[in-house]
């Protein structure tokens, strides 16, 4: 049997172990064992992203001497993690020679969820279904740092009882970007209030994402302006139906 491991990240960690448990159950249903390494931390994306390369240094190190530890391709349910573990750690390491091939070497191993199933598996119905409305939201790392947009659309096409509608505007920022909401609150919230608004002309009520940090962004938005749409994760939406 197949073994993957789980690099589950911190939001699904604290916040929505429901899409970890939804990749599990997912993954295994599909014939692949599932590892979880359980000295596995932040990917140190946080820092990196802030330019404070020192600290995310240290972070990506232990990741990278975690996963040494074990086999089989990493599976990931966020493109911005994964992008940071397949592309960040390489601009991380780039000037050590020690560092960088270790950094390669496990680069060549991570998978976002969608494209491991999609790409690796070669699967895209999971018989799945969903009754409803359904609109997707490609994170930014995922669309333009992984450039996995056919991956979700292709497993959510073949959802049944589910019919996607697209999303005006898709490919804009919801405004969480990491630190950035943080740094620009006002930018992050005009550009969050244009993505709730273009959720609401889908007229669905729920709003599929591929990375729970604007998962995360987008709900809160919705909470604070007392909205019934909901955010889940694909994963969450594909773990459904009968097998």
């Amino acid at each position: 049997m197949t073994t993957v491991q789980l690099f589950v990240t911190c939001l699904v960690d604290s916040f929505y172990p429901q899409t970890g448990e939804a990749v599990v159950s997912i993954l295994r249903r599909l014939g692949i064992d599932v590892d979880f390494p359980p000295d596995q931390t932040c990917c140190g994306q946080p820092n990196f992203n802030a330019g404070l390369w020192a600290e995310a240094r240290p972070i990506a190190e232990h990741t990278i001497r975690t996963f040494e530890k074990t086999t089989g391709d990493i599976v990931i349910p966020s493109g911005s993690c994964a992008h940071m573990m397949k592309h960040g750690y390489l601009e991380l390491f780039a000037d050590d020679p020690a560092w960088l091939p270790r950094a390669q070497r496990l680069a060549a191993r991570v998978y976002e969820f969608t494209e491991y199933v999609v790409d690796k598996l070669g699967v895209t119905d999971l018989g799945a279904r969903w009754d409803g409305l359904l609109t997707y939201h490609p994170s930014c790392h995922t669309l333009r740092g992984m450039s996995i947009d056919r991956q979700p659309r292709a497993l959510l096409a073949n959802v049944r009882g589910a019919t996607v509608v697209e999303l005006p505007h898709a490919e804009e920022c919801c405004g969480f970007g990491g630190i950035f909401s943080m740094e620009h609150p006002e930018l992050s919230a005009e550009w969050l209030k244009r993505k709730i608004g273009n959720l609401e002309a889908t007229q669905s009520p729920t709003l599929v994402v591929a990375d729970s940090g604007c998962r995360l962004h987008i709900a809160g938005g919705l909470h604070r302006q007392k909205k019934s749409q909901r955010v889940v994760h694909i994963a969450e939406v594909l773990a459904g139906g009968e097998w």
